[in-house]
């Protein structure tokens, strides 16, 4: 199979779209497949590649200059297209970009699997573009019902793009690398400089620090967990448009920008308690990151966590979108913290969860998708 992977985020960004894309598309390759990737970022310099990239125009997007919009034609896909010769496409944007690959396939008789990976719809309000959530899921059904099928990567996510009218939906989940995300990577020397020993708890976030995850209940949820441990280190590890505000409002919370590798599997690991108050995630990759690393998770009820968080077995859950209940989580779990058996519970729950057989699947929709002739009377707006 010649797969033509399209995506406005792929690695060297940091976010779990971009790594969940540079696994499942390096997973391809590995099981012989043809896979070359068309972004708006190019690698690091010197860093060689095992796929080939194409990188096309972009511009930042509105409120967030971290992320990009790719911007193509459809000739320019096709030109692409041609040179290429894919036998499927997997279109992971609703951009420009994304719009451009799926009129050209439909040109081409080329069948298109597409990704609903973002929130972006529920972005709207926090980025200055108030109201215009009906607009946004009216633009993204009419997108992706000119595709063959819309992966998404949890049931909550599938059931509202059914409730859009959304057709064709289904469920690609998501896996952890268990043993990169591992309690064997806890560092004593690490945890010293956040100012703590193994007596004293460490909670953490992992994430964008961005508007959309919900970082004023983040800070209280600190605050929180403080009150039961007043020299608990408070830990943010990422990037994003609110980091220096944050900083400047919050200087008792220690702050490490962004991490990879395993520099961010150490600052897992050293932790004990992970904080993550976003009510945005079509899934939430970290949350099987932190439990992987032995962490007792505190998250809201749905997507991720509710696949893999059993509340007082594994970790704290809260009713969807209650501050209240997920405060109250959160202090539950400051006095549940040093409990080997549920952090024990934790990284067994993760360890289920694989990238293999989320790989296997994906190939497995790809060459379904082969089968099926595209709509070649697109009207897209």
């Amino acid at each position: 199979m010649r797969l033509l992977l399209i995506t406005d985020t792929y690695p060297p960004d940091i976010n779990g779209v971009a790594r969940t894309l540079s696994t499942l598309a390096g997973g391809l390759a590995a099981c012989g497949h043809v896979v070359e990737i068309v972004t708006t970022l190019a690698a690091k310099t010197g860093e060689t590649e095992a796929l080939k990239r194409h990188v096309t125009m972009a511009l930042p997007l509105i409120g967030y200059p971290g992320l990009r919009m790719g911007i193509a034609t459809t000739w320019k896909m096709m030109a692409m297209f041609e040179s290429f010769k894919p036998d499927v496409l997997y279109v992971a944007t609703e951009t420009p970009l994304g719009i451009a690959s799926i009129r050209a396939a439909a040109k081409m008789g080329i069948p298109v699997v597409s990704g609903f990976h973002t929130n972006f719809q529920s972005y709207l309000e926090n980025y200055s573009l108030p109201g215009l959530e009906f607009v946004a899921q009216n633009f993204l059904r009419h997108i992706h019902n000119q595709t063959a099928r819309t992966l998404t990567p949890s049931a909550d996510t599938a059931a509202m793009l059914q409730r859009w009218g959304i057709k064709d939906v289904g469920v690609l989940g998501r896996g952890v690398d268990t043993e990169l995300f591992s309690p064997a990577r806890r560092n004593a020397a690490l945890r010293a400089t956040w100012g703590a020993d193994e007596k004293t708890p460490v909670a953490i976030y992992v994430g964008r620090v961005a508007a959309e995850k919900n970082l004023p209940l983040l800070m209280k949820a600190f605050a929180a967990f403080r009150e039961k441990h007043p020299k608990a280190p408070c830990v943010v590890v990422g990037d994003g448009p609110r980091l220096k505000a944050l900083q400047a409002e919050h200087p008792e919370f220690l702050y490490l920008g962004a991490k990879t590798g395993t520099d961010l599997a150490d600052c897992y690991a050293s932790a004990d308690v992970f904080v993550f108050p976003s009510t945005s995630e079509t899934f939430g990759n970290v949350v099987l990151e932190a439990m992987s690393s032995g962490l007792l998770p505190v998250a809201y009820d749905y997507a991720a966590p509710r696949q893999v968080i059993r509340h007082g077995e594994n970790g704290c859950l809260a009713a969807f979108d209650d501050a209240q209940a997920f405060l109250s989580a959160t202090l539950e779990s400051a006095s549940l913290w040093d409990s080997e058996a549920l952090r024990a519970a934790a990284r067994l729950a993760a360890s289920k969860l694989g990238w293999q057989r989320v790989i296997e699947q994906f190939e497995g929709e790809l060459l379904t998708a082969q089968s099926k002739t595209p709509n070649a009377s697109l009207n897209l707006p």
